[in-house]
C-alpha cells in the first residue's frame, strides 16, 4: 500500500480509502476524448477474378460467428386458452336474492338481474329499499338464497353493461395545485343524473314485484350476520 506503513503483516496504517485521498491521484485525472467509431456499411465489394464471376461481389463486413449457444433460448410457450365468463351458478336466477359476503355492502341482501359478459353478476338493493345501487359482483362472494322476486318479463336495459360501470379518466392535479390546496379535501363530484335515471327505472319494476309479497322488503333491509353457535354450512339458505 502506497504511503501507508504496514502495522501487521497485511494491515496498514491506513484504509484504503484513506491511502487513495493521500496519493492525491483524485487531482490530475487525465481525460481524453475518444473519436466516434466510424460507420461501417454492412457489405463491401470485392473483385472477384474469372470470367463467369461478373467481376465484382458484395461480402458481408463482419463474418457470422462459428459458434453458437448449445442450449437454445427457451421461447415462452404460447397459450391456446382464452378467457371465458364463469358459468352460472344453477341456483342464481333472474329475482334471486343474494347475500353478500364482501365487499362495502357485505351483509347486505340484494336482488339479482342478470350475468354480464365479463361473468360478473348485476344486482340491486333496490337502492330504496337497502340503499344498495346497481353493482357487479362476483358469485363467488354471494350467497344464494331459496326466496326469489318474481320479476315478470321485465328486463335490463342493454346499456348496462361492464362498460356502463368503467371509471371516466380523471387528470392528475399538479403539485402546485396541490400546495395552494393545503391539504382541503377533494370537492365531491355529483353523482350523474343519467345514472340515477336508471337507478329508478329499474328499481321501479323490481319493488314493485318485492311489494305483492308480505315481508320481503323487510327481509331485504335486515342484514346478514353469524350468532354464537351458528354456523353456515349447517344452514339452509
Amino acid at each position: 500500500m502506497a504511503r501507508s506503513r504496514q502495522l501487521a503483516p497485511g494491515v496498514g496504517r491506513f484504509s484504503r480509502s484513506q491511502a487513495a485521498s493521500r496519493r492525491g491521484l483524485y487531482k490530475g485525472l487525465k481525460k481524453s476524448d475518444k473519436p466516434a467509431p466510424a460507420d461501417t456499411p454492412a457489405f463491401k465489394e470485392v473483385t472477384v477474378g474469372g470470367d463467369k464471376n461478373s467481376g465484382t461481389r458484395l461480402v458481408p463486413t463482419s463474418k457470422a460467428p462459428r459458434f453458437y449457444p448449445a442450449e437454445d433460448v427457451r421461447q415462452p410457450k404460447k397459450s391456446r386458452k382464452s378467457p371465458k365468463p364463469a358459468k352460472l351458478r344453477p341456483t342464481i336466477v333472474p329475482g334471486t336474492i343474494l347475500i353478500l359476503l364482501a365487499g362495502r355492502f357485505r351483509g347486505k341482501r340484494v336482488v339479482f338481474l342478470k350475468q354480464l359478459d365479463s361473468g360478473l353478476l348485476l344486482v340491486t338493493g333496490p337502492y330504496k329499499i337497502n340503499g344498495v345501487p346497481l353493482r357487479r359482483v362476483n358469485q363467488a362472494y354471494v350467497i344464494a338464497t331459496s326466496t326469489k322476486v318474481d320479476l315478470g318479463e321485465s328486463k335490463v336495459d342493454a346499456k348496462i353493461n361492464d362498460a356502463y360501470f368503467a371509471k371516466p379518466a380523471t387528470k392528475s392535479s399538479s403539485a402546485e395545485a396541490e400546495f395552494f390546496e393545503e391539504g382541503k379535501p377533494k370537492a365531491k363530484e355529483a353523482f350523474p343524473e343519467a345514472k340515477s335515471a336508471d337507478q329508478k327505472e329499474v328499481d321501479k319494476a323490481v319493488i314493485a314485484a318485492v311489494q305483492k309479497q308480505e315481508n320481503l322488503a323487510k327481509y331485504l333491509k335486515a342484514t346478514f350476520g353469524l350468532s354464537k353457535g351458528q354456523f353456515p354450512h349447517q344452514m339452509v339458505f
